[in-house]
């Protein structure tokens, strides 16, 4: 077996962020929702300067979809959320209007969380995979450029410092 690890270096960002279709009959409420979702995808594929690495769609159930998606950095994470030029904020003020109307009625549900995970409190390994999720995101190296144990990949430091 062909065994890799993710070369990242430094604090990794992850966001979390999904639907869940509360109500299937709904489809004109839920529809546009993972649609804007790929759209929103295109337009940060097209501008890899905003700061998206990476990202995976998984499906939780029939109902919940999400992406967990990598980032260069907090900062492009939050620029992209609030950039005037990006769909995402367009998506956001429809959304708000559609609440401050009473518009909004349940029939899906959105959510994110979002992670800066400081380095050494992350590890990767990947058995006969090609690059997915961190090692998409950051570059696929063999397993002994990180250590063979867990404990030794948790204890690498990018600046060639040793771990306390």
């Amino acid at each position: 077996m062909r065994l890799t690890t993710a070369d990242a270096r430094g604090d990794v960002v992850v966001l979390l962020i999904g639907m869940r279709i509360n109500r299937f009959w709904a489809v004109h409420h839920w529809l546009p929702v993972m649609l804007a979702m790929f759209r929103m995808l295109a337009e940060l594929k097209r501008d890899p300067g905003r700061g998206l690495l990476s990202r995976v769609l998984l499906t939780a159930s029939p109902r919940t979809y999400y992406l967990v998606q990598y980032w260069e950095s907090k900062e492009k994470l939050y620029a992209y959320a609030s950039a005037a030029d990006a769909f995402h904020r367009v998506v956001w003020a429809r959304v708000n209007r559609m609440d401050r109307g009473g518009r909004v009625r349940g029939h899906v549900g959105i959510w994110h969380e979002a992670y800066v995970v400081p380095e050494g409190s992350y590890e990767a390994i990947y058995g006969d995979m090609p690059a997915f999720g961190l090692a998409d995101a950051h570059a696929q190296v063999p397993l002994e450029a990180r250590g063979r144990y867990a404990k030794d990949r948790f204890a690498h430091r990018s600046k060639g410092e040793k771990a306390a």
